[in-house]
């Protein structure tokens, strides 16, 4: 066969994310795992750490170099394909201490996967964790992932959200201050963050996706008793979603609405800040949750949890989050009728 149906499916970009932290691990762990998630990986990182990695770890992975995405395809499961932007990382980088180099070098492999991504090179992308701290001393002010991403690909309707297999959680607001969340619940952001809860919910392959909204104020305000922003600002957005169509409810009290998600009442919970929705994800297994970006042009999954400088390169990590990730973002571009 020729022409575009005969094209093979390209692969998944990983992150390597920061050097100094326990994403080279992860990643290593991850590709040499035989039970691994089934898909054609491409790692954007450095190649000589990766190796470095793989030696400490004793584990039987071959690391090779490319030039392109397609140098992925079809590999045998033992070797591992590396794209790397820049210069070899030094071998005397410090492990486990925020490094500016290493902030650098994170923000060079998410912008390179992106540009595969938005190329069509890579299916998706699948992000180790990066540090903040070490990319602000780097220059870099982006306060994490999604940020970069969305301004990269132009879009101004997105949000974050964390998922594992009893919740879905949406965020309204994302890296800000508590005052400052608040002062972003408005009618046109809890709009915006209904419309891609249920959006997400289409791309996990719902059919109508049951998206409940969680209170900003104890018991959802009572009323105007705690608070006016559930009754004024929430409610009449969840009811515009109804009327585009939406299978949205609430404001639901927040200290119940995630119990009634996984008892599988609601599909996905917008929650409307960053605390009152990652808590309750985090709390049932960082090992088994995945962050996604909503709203790009291209699938984004990440790992559930951060650098762990306190751990890097004793050997322990574990690439769990990484491995959900990764089967999570197969699942959201597996061809699906209708699509």
């Amino acid at each position: 066969m020729t022409g575009p149906a005969a094209r093979l499916t390209p692969p998944i970009a990983i992150t390597m994310g920061d050097p100094s932290g326990i994403g080279p691990e992860i990643v290593v762990k991850l590709a040499a795992d035989p039970a691994r998630p089934d898909a054609d990986l491409l790692v954007v990182g450095d190649v000589g750490l990766l190796r470095r990695t793989a030696e400490r770890l004793d584990v039987a992975l071959w690391i090779t170099a490319a030039s392109h995405a397609s140098e992925a395809v079809g590999r045998e499961r033992s070797v591992l394909t590396v794209l790397q932007p820049g210069a070899d990382l030094p071998e005397d980088l410090p492990i486990g201490r925020v490094d500016a180099r290493s902030g650098a070098a994170a923000h060079a492999y998410v912008q390179a996967a992106i540009d595969l991504a938005l190329a069509g090179e890579a299916r998706a992308i699948v992000t180790a964790p990066l540090n903040k701290e070490a990319m602000a001393a780097a220059g870099i002010g982006y306060p994490g992932h999604t940020e970069i991403l969305a301004d990269r690909c132009g879009v101004s309707d997105f949000a974050m959200m964390l998922a594992n297999d009893e919740l879905r959680v949406l965020l309204v607001s994302i890296h800000l201050s508590l005052a400052d969340a608040i002062a972003a619940v408005t009618p046109a952001s809890e709009l915006r963050a209904i419309r891609l809860a249920h959006q997400a919910g289409l791309a996990f392959g719902l059919a109508k996706p049951r998206v409940a909204v969680a209170g900003l104020n104890p018991h959802a305000g009572e009323n105007g008793m705690f608070g006016r922003e559930d009754m004024e600002i929430i409610a009449p957005a969840v009811a515009e979603a109804k009327r585009e169509g939406i299978e949205a409810s609430g404001p639901w009290p927040g200290d119940t609405v995630f119990m009634r998600a996984r008892r599988g009442e609601f599909d996905v919970v917008v929650a409307q800040y960053h605390d009152q929705g990652l808590i309750p994800v985090k709390y049932l297994g960082v090992e088994n949750g995945v962050n996604i970006t909503v709203g790009l042009p291209f699938v984004r999954t990440s790992v559930d949890h951060g650098t762990a400088f306190d751990i890097a390169g004793q050997g322990v990590a574990d690439p769990a989050s990484l491995s959900y990730a990764l089967k999570q973002a197969i699942a959201m571009t597996r061809p699906r009728a209708g699509r």
